[in-house]
């Protein structure tokens, strides 16, 4: 994959500090845990209630996550409950370590917390975001392989040197609504696309019937990312769903994500 760096080696990595939130429901923490820790990086998994207690602080780490799941049982709506502690327990915790530069990452039950917290797009809590996620067209869960295409000209700093990603996606709430007005300004980081880039594909490629085919979207900076399909999922070229027939590096397409990450954060 282009823009891979394989030289730098883990020991080089190893101060960048990732807090991967936990709550009620979150399932998908110790595979993100994994992919942080194959690109270098020191990933604690951290409950929200340890944050809210003072146990814990984001100004220890350069990286925060909000991983998928089914946080809270997605009871009120995904990633609802969860957005609320954000936004009303921590709100002042997140807006001092956006201003610092740190990044964050939301994936799939994460893109819906990030979104309902008013976290993305921005700026933090902003009412006038317009933007939400909701049910599937299909009125079910999907869980299917989706193409992915980066748009070039995106802040993202996760996605730099990326083209497409092949990656697997598992929601019942995916779709993204945007607001018309808003749409022409907003970071479109991922859309769904067939397997050859055609960007308007329809069901089943856009499994969920989002707006312009979203599928991940960033922040003014570029540092505040979230997509609803799984890279933590897709770390190592063995678990592509036919890869005994491809010849790779070893690598799956989710890992330059997370590596991406890392780089950025050193700098810090």
């Amino acid at each position: 994959m282009p823009g891979r760096d394989q030289s730098i080696g883990k020991k080089q990595m190893t101060r960048v500090k990732v807090l991967i939130l936990r709550s009620s429901g979150t399932n998908c923490d110790n595979e993100t845990a994994f992919a942080f820790n194959e690109a270098g990086a020191n990933p604690s998994l951290v409950h929200i209630g340890e944050l809210i207690r003072g146990k814990e602080s984001l100004s220890n780490y350069q990286i925060v996550v909000i991983p998928g799941g089914f946080t809270y049982g997605d009871d009120v709506s995904a990633g609802k409950v969860l957005a609320n502690e954000l936004r009303l327990r921590l709100y002042n915790d997140l807006e001092k370590f956006i201003a610092e530069g740190g990044l964050i990452l939301g994936i799939c039950n994460g893109f819906q917390v990030l979104v309902k917290a008013g976290v993305l797009p921005g700026p933090l809590n902003n009412p006038q975001s317009l933007i939400t996620l909701a049910s599937n067209d299909s009125g079910r869960f999907e869980c299917r392989w989706v193409h992915l295409t980066v748009n070039p000209e995106s802040r993202c700093v996760f996605t730099r040197g990326i083209e497409h990603l092949y990656l697997p996606s598992a929601h019942a709430e995916g779709k993204v609504i945007v607001n018309p007005g808003l749409l022409s300004s907003l970071d479109v980081v991922l859309k769904y696309t067939d397997e050859k880039g055609n960007k308007t594909p329809g069901y089943p490629y856009n499994p969920n019937g989002s707006t312009d085919n979203i599928a991940g979207i960033c922040d003014v900076t570029g540092r505040i990312f979230a997509l609803m399909p799984h890279p933590e999922r897709y770390i190592r070229e063995t678990q592509h769903p036919q890869w005994m027939r491809r010849i790779t590096d070893g690598y799956g397409d989710g890992f330059q994500i997370f590596l991406n990450a890392v780089q950025w954060a050193q700098r810090l």
